[in-house]
């Protein structure tokens, strides 16, 4: 694998093979990457979770990182990110991980000869995140195949809606998906709660992406949550064993009631732990596949 730019270019067996030896690294496998590595992490849309958890992969790998600042970089006066890449390429890097508000904005690297690692493109893909939760998913469950997935929030402008929408369906998996019709985009959408709450085994909940929503609409956090948010009396009525998924960041009362970030059926926290697991095998594959 040279590059990981979405879901779709892994296929079963390829998401298959990066989340064994996933769980082969979280059970404490040797890294193997083989001569020193020199990688870059070109975040160019504020981050927390997908850019930490990147360094800790990188670092646990014994990688060298290269650090880049985008609001200090010469995009501000003007360099295009093909050059940005060119440059970065001719001083050594082996990898640059990339997450950029423009849409597939790989294919404006056709002819760098770095290997791209796609850490979100606009409200396209997020491979990495849809990996992790793919994993966490088949660690509760043994199997992802037969799941009842339910997406529940701003699907039309989330990556990791998307994403996961891509690799489920390869796995056999039902995704179902619960918003507002102004944000249901390309997605079918039920039409509440009770058509999904009683057999979902995971319910994702997915912040109100306002950055990318242009100042347009209304927005009520108390209405969104009454309506759509998984609120305390929802969760009594989810399904034995089913778990509760977030991405983050989150909206504390407005996608998810408060007191259910931490509840025992969350597995927010456990999703940042496996990411860097996720990152590791990915970022071993990438960075193999170079000799």
């Amino acid at each position: 694998m040279d590059h990981l730019l979405s879901v779709k270019q892994l296929g079963p067996d390829g998401i298959s093979r990066i989340l064994d030896r996933a769980a082969d690294l979280k059970g404490g496998a040797v890294p193997e990457t083989g001569r020193i590595r020199y990688v870059s992490n070109l975040f160019f849309e504020p981050s927390t979770r997908t850019k930490t958890s990147f360094e800790m992969a990188e670092r646990r790998l014994g990688l060298e990182v290269i650090p880049f600042e985008s609001g200090f970089s010469s995009t501000l006066k003007g360099e295009s990110l093909y050059d940005t890449v060119k440059t970065l390429e001719a001083v050594g890097l082996d990898a640059l991980v990339v997450r950029h508000p423009e849409n597939r904005f790989y294919e404006q690297l056709e002819g760098t000869s770095v290997s791209i690692i796609n850490a979100g493109d606009g409200s396209g893909q997020h491979p990495t995140q849809t990996l992790l939760d793919l994993f966490t998913m088949r660690e509760e469950f043994g199997t992802l195949e037969g799941l009842k997935v339910t997406i529940a929030g701003d699907v039309s402008h989330s990556r990791v809606a998307k994403s996961c929408r891509d690799a489920l369906g390869m796995f056999g998996a039902e995704v179902r998906i619960l918003c507002p019709p102004e944000w249901q985009g390309d997605f079918d959408a039920v039409g509440d709660w009770d058509d999904v709450l009683p057999d979902s085994d995971v319910v994702m909940l997915l912040r109100v992406q306002h950055e990318r929503h242009g100042g347009a609409g209304s927005f009520s956090a108390e209405g969104y949550h009454r309506r759509y948010g998984l609120t305390s009396a929802r969760a009594v009525r989810m399904k034995k064993g089913a778990i509760i998924m977030h991405p983050a960041p989150v909206n504390r009362g407005v996608e998810i009631a408060d007191e259910l970030v931490e509840h025992s059926r969350s597995r927010i926290f456990r999703q940042v732990e496996n990411g860097v697991y996720v990152r590791m095998a990915v970022l071993e594959s990438i960075l193999k596949g170079r000799d």
